[in-house]
């Protein structure tokens, strides 16, 4: 089991992005919006784009990019059957170094769906 905690991880990167803001404005500015562009609902719902995103960071290795994701996913009501689904394409992807991001990005939504009002079934 993970001795990570997703909810740290994401307070942290926020901590260092919220000096990335006062420092360089503009260039935060215009990552928010391509953000907001990218996940905007079109022909794909805002939930399957963030398990797109969930996805490649668990193909990048990326904890900071998981913990946001899955929170996300969470806020969203993603049913966990969608996040399994995800990730198993994302270790389909990555092998064997994707298999053990999956397994934190699955820590990482458990962690969220615990500390998140409406929690989502463990079997959904």
């Amino acid at each position: 089991m993970t001795n990570k905690s997703y909810s740290d991880i994401t307070s942290e990167i926020n901590r260092g992005i919220l000096k990335l803001r006062q420092s360089v404005p503009d260039a935060m500015a215009g990552f928010n919006a391509m953000a907001q562009g990218a996940l905007k609902p079109g022909a794909l719902s805002e939930v399957h784009k963030e398990l797109i995103a969930l996805a490649i960071g668990v193909a990048g290795h990326c904890d900071g990019c998981i913990g946001f994701h899955a929170k996300s996913l969470v806020r969203l009501g993603a049913k966990r059957d969608e996040v399994m689904e995800a990730l198993a394409v994302a270790v389909y992807m990555g092998g064997g170094p994707s298999l053990m991001y999956a397994a934190e990005a699955v820590h990482a939504f458990d962690e969220f769906t615990k500390s998140s009002p409406a929690q989502t079934p463990p079997d959904k």
